[in-house]
């Protein structure tokens, strides 16, 4: 039984087996997930906390390093925490393929073999092992709670199981670009018991997460459905950040409250069939055992609202960074950080401002649940929008690669190459391939990139690294000399070709996860250009007690991110109204 000051949050009363918190990024996956795994363990159970987020933040949460391994969490007996490292699990992969080729194998056997296991696909068919062993081993655990990454990726991640299983059933083979299939026929009954776990309501149960945001639950929608059709029926709806204005002519209050019911009166039907549950707008960040226990508890403090903050801002407004990137002719803007901090807002809000002066534009995504049409919600002359839809870029690639190759095979032969290019590990090349060629088009004009959260865009930038040194090695095999080609890698750290802009929201988890991210672009060779920081209450100045409650935390946020970050800092005010339509969006640039 869970403490009985949580009795009316129905999804911990018979919770099944392995639990999956997934949503549009930004909705509070992991502190839901993680406080679950908390009042589970709390209730006696013994409780395994897994994170497939590639930019997980548990560490900060729990004040626990993260491994690959299971480690106990301090102040919760019964709660381990592992997350699934791609890097590691990557390394580890690649170890257990060259140890199969065993001893006596050539060391130039084993070389082209590292090569060929280098690329990102390795390490998503690493991490899906990784995540097959937890449903399918006998593990000591009444509970596995996962904590996956946002919704396009988690799409992924459920679907592999699937995938892997038909790919490995009709092919014997060959090698991929995994390297000997030997490695993963072993795997194939791992990967078919993970297929079964998940088909199995007994055994598996989805938790869309959602705020009541119109974007949020129509992307929990999507993705009920698409689930129901993996075959993961057991789901339920937790509707995070519910907040009720208790000050009548705070128009901000009043604004976020109004913005909250319509969305809910509005539901999509998807999401109307589930059961539901919904917890309350908090006055802290949920980090730390006090706060992430307190977030499901009814008794949660109530917020004084007596604190006094000084207004610190002294952000810059988006029109003057569509200002300064307007000073160059062309170049690529790449608009990155964690799901749910407004990167397509902001993306389709600069693309706007450079064809207001007359600049070519091209806006594209990358993200897997792209929401530019939604945002625009019109088209713009001069303004070209695209998508780079993983299922489209994959059968282009698999047509381009039959028709170069496949001229010079009989029936058979071509039959054995179409079924290694149904790989599920052709899509990241495929997606590869049309991000570069965008890319490209930044020598023209300007291309504003709105990627996909922080975890899938580091993947990308993997990709970007192994195809750079396979490049590289490739070029000086055949030449004997240094190489002169130009990848995107090398583009994306020319600061003359692209500009980084990094987008994070005034609260912890976002501006670590931006920090963090520009850690890893820094050691990539790629330099952030400038910071934005969305949605500011603190700049809208609300008097609600619970808004104000919240303000402390924003100050502390903009303190860590100025100077010490970045010391180009554009801040954008919370908007009473969603910024979505060419209007709202041309308003955005001037608040």
């Amino acid at each position: 039984m869970v403490p009985n000051t949580m009795t009316r949050l129905q999804w911990l009363q018979a919770p099944t087996r392995f639990l999956f918190f997934t949503g549009k990024g930004g909705v509070g996956k992991t502190s839901l997930s993680t406080a679950t795994a908390i009042a589970l363990a709390d209730a006696g159970q013994k409780v395994l906390l897994v994170s497939t987020d590639a930019a997980s933040n548990l560490d900060e949460m729990l004040g626990v390093p993260l491994s690959n391994q299971a480690v106990a969490v301090p102040g919760v007996p019964g709660l381990s925490l592992i997350n699934i490292d791609p890097d590691e699990a990557a390394r580890a992969y690649r170890q257990r393929v060259i140890d199969q080729m065993g001893p006596a194998a050539p060391e130039a056997d084993k070389a082209v073999v590292r090569e060929q296991l280098s690329g990102a696909c390795t390490t998503e068919i690493a991490s899906f092992d990784e995540f097959s062993s937890l449903l399918a081993q006998d593990a000591p655990y009444a509970h596995i709670v996962f904590d996956t990454a946002p919704s396009g990726h988690t799409l992924r991640l459920l679907s592999l199981p699937k995938a892997w299983s038909g790919f490995l059933a009709g092919n014997d083979q060959g090698a991929s670009c995994l390297g000997p299939h030997s490695g993963l026929k072993m795997q194939e009954a791992r990967f078919n018991q993970a297929l079964a776990a998940l088909s199995n309501p007994a055994l598996t149960s989805v938790v869309l997460v959602a705020r009541p945001e119109v974007s949020a639950l129509a992307e929990a929608a999507r993705t009920s459905v698409e689930l129901k059709a993996l075959g993961l029926t057991q789901q339920r709806l937790i509707v995070n950040g519910v907040f009720h204005a208790s000050v009548p002519d705070d128009a901000v209050a009043q604004a976020i409250d109004t913005q909250g019911q319509q969305a809910l009166a509005h539901m999509p039907e998807a999401l109307r069939a589930l059961p539901q549950d919904e917890v309350p707008l908090r006055a802290m960040d949920n980090v730390g055992l006090p706060a992430l226990r307190a977030l499901l508890s009814d008794a949660a403090p109530s917020p004084s609202g007596s604190a006094v903050v000084v207004d610190p801002l002294q952000g810059q407004s988006l029109q003057q960074l569509v200002d300064e990137l307007a000073q160059q002719s062309h170049g690529l803007i790449m608009v990155m950080g964690k799901g749910g901090v407004g990167k397509t807002t902001v993306a389709a809000a600069l693309a706007l401002g450079l064809q207001q002066k007359g600049k070519t534009v091209h806006l594209s995504t990358t993200d897997p649940a792209a929401h530019l049409a939604q945002t625009l919600q019109a088209q713009v002359p001069g303004l070209q929008v695209s998508r780079i839809d993983p299922k489209v870029e994959t059968q282009k690639y698999i047509d381009k690669i039959m028709v170069a190759k496949g001229a010079s095979l009989d029936e058979h032969e071509k039959a054995l190459l179409l079924e290694d290019l149904q790989s599920p590990c052709t899509e990241e090349v495929a997606v590869f391939h049309a991000f570069s060629h965008i890319v490209a088009q930044a020598r023209t004009g300007f291309v504003v990139l709105d990627t996909a959260p922080t975890g899938h865009s580091l993947l990308l930038m993997d990709t970007a690294g192994a195809y750079h040194r396979q490049m590289l090695s490739s070029f000086e095999k055949h030449t004997g000399t240094a190489a002169k080609v130009v990848t995107p890698l090398m583009r994306m750290q020319d600061p003359s070709y692209t500009r980084i802009i990094l987008v994070t929201l005034p609260e912890t988890t976002p501006v670590s996860q931006a920090a963090a991210l520009q850690e890893d672009l820094r050691r990539a060779q790629i330099e952030p250009y400038a910071w934005v920081l969305n949605r500011s209450v603190l700049a809208a100045k609300p008097r609600d007690p619970l808004l104000v409650a919240r303000l402390a935390g924003e100050v502390q946020q903009i303190q860590r991110i100025r100077p010490a970050l970045t010391e180009k800092l554009f801040v954008i005010p919370f908007q009473s109204e969603p910024p979505v339509g060419l209007e709202a969006l041309r308003l955005l640039l001037t608040s």
